[in-house]
């Protein structure tokens, strides 16, 4: 069982961050006012690249976790995988909550 949790830990997690990411961005978008933050970018894009930066920061932690030999699976099948899946994880983050940072969908 834990060798089945290892496997899906980081493809769960890129779910949760992406669903919290973008709806993040959806109450940004409804609530944010304009470009009154920090060196003229609005508070709410600086939250949205906080919140990238920490469900990446998230993934590479598990990553780092299943290449440990004390979180980390026994040598075989269940090793493998699970290293896989915590970089098709990372990976995702990446290109999944990218566009929240550069693409402007909400008339910024």
């Amino acid at each position: 069982m834990k060798d089945l949790l290892r496997i899906l830990v980081s493809p769960l997690v890129w779910l949760a961050s992406f669903s919290a990411v973008y709806a993040l961005h959806g109450l940004v978008c409804q609530l944010d006012p304009g470009p009154s933050g920090l060196f003229g970018v609005s508070w709410g894009r600086i939250t949205l690249g906080v919140a990238f930066v920490l469900a990446v920061l998230v993934q590479a932690g598990l990553l780092a976790l299943l290449y440990s030999p004390r979180f980390g699976a026994a040598p075989g099948f269940a090793r493998s995988v699970s290293r896989m899946s915590g970089w098709v994880g990372l990976a995702a983050a990446l290109w999944t909550l990218f566009p929240t940072l550069v693409i402007s969908s909400c008339g910024w």
